[in-house]
Order: structure tokens, then C-alpha cells, then sequence
């Protein structure tokens, strides 16, 4: 959950005030902090409660499982008539978020799909409201066609990690390690910008967000 676009002091305060009340999701960040997994942060999160309150999907798509932490946060905001399907290609983090689903209570709602997300949103047709793509950053670029295909008109996509660390918005020199992802991340932030058909807006929370909203 390493944070670097941020005033540490800021940081430290929305992660205090920002308190889940359940007790699941509580257990499941210290699981993820110690075990080095990583899942979107607390502040980041309520945001995506605040949006999917807002959008009121019927059917959300997740690229990227982890351990199922965002997918029990957006299903329980959509309560027992949505959807959520999430992709997850580790196997051991499959069973790891189907056994944290289980205990949730709505398991019911929540369908994890392993395999590749780029060779699963290509078998993909059936619409959704609600886009959430929290995977491998470098292959953002990749998912966006599919994203925008199965995407409704009005429907939301949130990127999560957007800004990587702030090296996106770091002039001068990049570890080499790092450069590829934050170009790819420059070139996935230009194309959701320049889209006509996407209303975006960045936002410095987390490791950086961007919502984008189709026309």
C-alpha cells in the first residue's frame, strides 16, 4: 500500500478518518499488508463506495481480483440485485478471494473469473454499468478496447493506480525498472483524455484514480 503522490501528513489523515466498519474488510487489509498483496487503498476505496452509490450499477466488471477486498467493498454497495464479475489470474489468490467471498455473506453476487484478463475480456459480450480496473498497470493500454466495448453509455470506469507512485507526473530521470510503466501509464492517461466519447477526471487519492465516465 506504498503511497508517494502525497503529502505524507495528508495521507496518514485520510487513512485514519477513513475507518471500514466491517470487521471482514479490516481483517483482509492487515492480510494483504502482511503478506505483501496489493489491493487498493482505504481511502481509495470509500471513493469507490461514493461512485458505485452514485451510478447504482446493475452489473460491474473488476479486472484484477487480489483477494477479493474491492469486489466484497462494490458488492455490498450494490446490495443482492447486481453483479459483480472479477477476473483473477493467480490461482491461489482465486481461492483465497472465494474463501473471503464466502464469509462475506454475498457470495451470491460476486463471480470469480480466473484466467487471463486479456484473453477474458476478449470472450466477454454482455454489458456492463460499472468498470473497474485494478490489474497489471503496464497492460492498461491492452484492456482499454475491451473496457470501452462492454462498457454501457453513462457507465463508469475507474482505473485505480494511475499515477504509479507519481513517477506518471516525474520529469527527468526514471529507474529503468519503473520507465516502462509509467510511459505505458502516460500513453493510457492520454487516450481516456483525448477520447470523445470518455469524460475523465484524474484524482491525486491513493496511488491516483482516474474516472471516466462514457457518453
Amino acid at each position: 500500500m506504498e503511497n508517494e503522490i502525497n503529502y505524507p501528513h495528508i495521507r496518514d489523515y485520510l487513512f485514519d478518518v477513513t475507518k471500514h466498519r466491517e470487521p471482514l474488510l479490516v481483517e483482509m487489509e492487515e492480510y494483504a499488508i502482511n503478506n505483501h498483496i496489493p489491493v487498493i487503498q482505504r481511502e481509495s476505496s470509500r471513493l469507490l463506495r461514493v461512485l458505485c452509490t452514485l451510478a447504482r450499477p446493475r452489473r460491474i466488471l473488476e479486472v484484477g481480483t487480489a483477494i477479493g477486498y474491492s469486489a466484497i467493498i462494490l458488492a455490498s454497495e450494490m446490495g443482492t440485485q447486481g453483479v459483480v464479475d472479477t477476473i483473477e489470474i493467480d490461482e491461489d489468490r482465486v481461492q483465497e478471494a472465494n474463501r473471503y467471498i464466502e464469509r462475506s455473506g454475498i457470495k451470491t453476487t460476486i463471480r470469480v473469473i480466473h484466467g487471463d484478463a486479456a484473453e477474458v475480456l476478449q470472450c466477454l459480450t454482455t454489458p456492463y454499468d460499472m468498470i473497474f480496473l485494478d490489474a497489471a498497470k503496464g497492460q492498461y493500454m491492452e484492456f482499454l478496447p475491451h473496457c470501452l466495448r462492454l462498457l454501457n453509455p453513462g457507465g463508469v470506469l475507474v482505473s485505480d493506480n494511475i499515477l504509479y507512485r507519481g513517477m506518471v507526473a516525474k520529469e527527468g530521470f526514471i529507474e529503468h525498472k519503473h520507465r516502462t510503466i509509467a510511459t505505458r501509464l502516460k500513453a493510457y492517461i492520454d487516450a481516456l483524455m483525448s477520447d470523445d466519447n470518455l469524460l475523465t477526471s484524474i484524482i491525486p487519492i491513493g496511488d491516483g484514480m482516474a474516472v471516466s465516465i462514457k457518453k
